[in-house]
């Protein structure tokens, strides 16, 4: 199994995955660009065009989850998204521990990749949790802001704008660390650079 040539990656999934790459880190730049600048000062990207950059970026970024929706939903590629809560936390110890310990000792991975499960259980929980949980948050916040007028007033005694803000930015950070550790965890494939080549060509 560990020398089969799989194709895990469809056309499809290869262009909204670097799509939607470019385009959260042109937010996660901006938006950083924003928060720490102001129009005299900028900090990394102007003001002015990090507002342009981030709300053009921010809609297609929207347009590109609807294409990973319907993917999901009539492709076959949506099933890997799926967890089993049945020993779900005994999946996710045995897939920590090869992480932490079991890699460095040349270990075997406890799930290796196949057809069926191209993640193993804590990708597919994490993967599930950021695309399911995290980017439907991020986007509904960041359209409320947009069109600020569709945000109620008062949340809880607190200004409905603020609180909308705030999870814009606590969820845009969350899903920043994700993308961080998405690329560490590219690195420990087979080699290096692996598991990018696997994304552009669609073997693995």
């Amino acid at each position: 199994m560990a020398n089969e040539k799989l194709y895990l990656y469809p056309l499809w999934i290869r262009i909204w995955h670097w799509l939607n790459a470019a385009l959260f880190i042109i937010l996660l730049l901006t938006g950083i660009s924003m928060q720490y600048s102001n129009p005299e000062n900028p900090f990394l990207i102007s003001f002015e065009l990090s507002v342009q950059l981030h709300n053009i970026c921010g809609i297609a970024l929207s347009i590109n989850y609807l294409l990973f929706i319907f993917g999901n939903l009539f492709t076959s590629n949506g099933k890997q998204y799926k967890m089993k809560t049945k020993g779900l936390f005994k999946r996710l110890y045995d897939q920590s521990v090869f992480y932490l310990f079991g890699m460095f000792k040349k270990q075997d991975p406890p799930f290796p990749i196949s057809l069926e499960n191209k993640f193993n259980p804590l990708q597919r929980f994490i993967y599930s949790t950021a695309m399911y949980i995290g980017f439907p948050i991020i986007i509904a916040s960041g359209m409320a802001m947009l069109f600020p007028e569709i945000i109620i007033p008062q949340l809880f005694g607190v200004s409905g704008l603020l609180v909308t803000a705030l999870l814009h930015a606590i969820i845009g950070f969350v899903l920043s660390l994700f993308l961080f550790i998405h690329i560490y965890v590219c690195t420990i494939g087979n080699s290096i650079i692996s598991n990018f080549r696997s994304m552009i060509t669609g073997w693995h």
